[in-house]
């Protein structure tokens, strides 16, 4: 029944970073002018053959090939519903399945597939098609960033601490989440069965941990959060791979705004 369910679809910028070496980061003044980031995740998997190229689109929108206009955080989620074809997924998750199925049914789709694009958790379309994607993040609709300020500590060689304190800058009317991912780029895995045999896979943006921070309801644009949670790492952990991405969304799962963090050096 699985070839039924799942589908592994061919074709039919650059991140906002805050950084200080001490550990804490927070919105630049230009920053906060502006709207917000755009919130780009990527549901993939290297058990899918077409992923790869979703993949390596992926890693471009992150370079800033495509000169957007706009800044945009990228999540990748690796799936684990094609691991049955030979290949397990080192980075793949049933979380992360979960996850999708959840914009599969509030996008109401008929069915999940690898490699697929979610927008603000809005809109959707294949993940390897440049053309829909571009669309799909210029057409989304904005709103400001939180002005979070955000302290990293290691409080032991197995964990990371992330403390954040502001203002979410949008009203929550209805109950929300605010969620926080951990995630790490320039993973290179040689793929030695399934789908990808014998290539060199690339990714970037791989998300390692997703928490919840907390839930909101009935806050206003002004009012200030100030909440802690605590990461469990993962063997080979390198701060200077990867970045913390904040969002936050709704119970029907759409992300109203979002701010991105890079790790301070040699934490």
């Amino acid at each position: 029944m699985a070839h039924r369910l799942f589908s592994c679809f061919g074709k039919r910028s650059s991140s906002s970073h805050s950084k200080h070496e001490n550990g804490i980061a927070d919105l630049s003044a230009q920053e906060e002018r502006r709207g917000g980031p755009v919130v780009v995740e990527l549901f993939s998997s290297q058990g899918c053959a077409t992923s790869p190229e979703a993949e390596m689109l992926f890693s471009r929108l992150g370079r800033g090939d495509f000169n957007l206009e706009l800044p945009v955080i990228l999540l990748a989620y690796h799936v684990d519903y094609w691991d049955y074809m030979g290949w397990k997924d080192p980075f793949g998750k049933s979380q992360w399945t979960v996850r999708q199925k959840a914009y599969v049914q509030a996008l109401n789709l008929d069915s999940i597939f690898t490699p697929q694009i979610v927008v603000q958790g809005r809109a959707q379309c294949v993940g390897n098609d440049q053309d829909a994607l571009l669309s799909c993040i210029a057409s989304t609709t904005r709103v400001p960033a939180p002005a979070f300020q955000a302290t990293f500590k290691r409080p032991t060689p197995e964990s990371l601490k992330v403390s954040l304190t502001g203002a979410l800058r949008t009203k929550v009317d209805q109950g929300a989440n605010i969620m926080v991912a951990l995630y790490e780029s320039g993973l290179v895995t040689n793929c030695t069965n399934g789908a990808n045999k014998d290539r060199v896979l690339a990714n970037d943006f791989v998300v390692k941990r997703l928490e919840k921070l907390c839930s909101v309801k009935d806050i206003s644009a002004k009012k200030a959060v100030s909440e802690k949670l605590k990461f469990s790492l993962w063997e080979g952990f390198n701060s200077n791979k990867c970045g913390v991405a904040v969002f936050v969304e709704t119970t029907t799962h759409q992300i109203s705004s979002s701010q991105n963090f890079q790790l301070p050096d040699n934490l």
